[in-house]
């Protein structure tokens, strides 16, 4: 849906996929493939019909991890639309922590579990990714599909992590403040670009699921 009097607007949705099993247990995926679990399918389901009823995408783009690809299918089938898959859009790489709960991280490295949870930018879990990098690989990601979109309605279906680094883009927060917005499954959060960076014109709607699918946190950035 074009903005009107704002042609080389654009709006973006940014969508987390629904809910797997580790998400349930707090266990770190990161770039583990891990699919979804029925209510996740659920989820996937009602925020595709939400978006087919009203705020109908002219583009769909996924991650290529399938807890995000079956969600983004799911609109792509409701809205007729194909579905263009990015690997830019992929959650944080957690190296070695990847599998384990955040929980166990602690235990069996605690000084890393605490650069960790500081934030500290430069941190690279061992074999992963560091913040500062990943936020830069995924917030160039939607910056350059935006652009490809003037006047339309984009939607992003990724991760917690990707989310979180967009909300800092928008509203210009840094990658080492704490916190205090959720990120919930299959939630739709709205931000807008324009001349080559992004705002936030929502955040966190969840309306469209059921009480009993309402999407989990993604606790495990909240907490480290």
């Amino acid at each position: 849906m074009p903005c009107s009097g704002h042609a080389g607007l654009t709006r973006v949705l940014a969508i987390r996929h629904g809910e797997t099993a580790w998400n349930v247990d707090a266990r770190i995926q990161g770039h583990l493939d891990i699919d979804l679990n029925d209510t996740g399918h659920r989820q996937a389901l009602q925020l595709a019909r939400a978006l087919g009823d009203g705020d109908r995408p002219e583009a769909i783009y996924s991650s290529d991890l399938s807890r995000a690809r079956e969600t983004a299918r799911a609109i792509s089938r409701v809205c007729g639309l194909p579905l263009q898959l990015e690997v830019g859009l992929r959650e944080r790489c957690f190296g070695q922590f990847q599998g384990h709960t955040v929980e166990e991280v602690r235990l069996r490295s605690p000084e890393m579990a605490e650069r960790w949870r500081q934030r500290d930018p430069d941190f690279v879990p061992p074999k992963g990714e560091s913040l500062n990098a990943f936020s830069a690989r995924c917030v160039d990601t939607v910056l350059r599909l935006a652009a490809l979109h003037p006047g339309q309605t984009v939607a992003v279906v990724a991760h917690g992590g990707v989310l979180d680094c967009l909300y800092r883009a928008a509203t210009g927060l840094s990658l080492q403040a704490p916190r205090t917005w959720t990120i919930d499954n299959a939630s739709v959060n709205r931000l807008l670009f324009n001349d080559g960076r992004l705002t936030l014109a929502g955040w966190g709607d969840v309306s469209h699921l059921e009480v009993c699918d309402a999407g989990l946190d993604d606790a495990a950035d909240a907490v480290m």
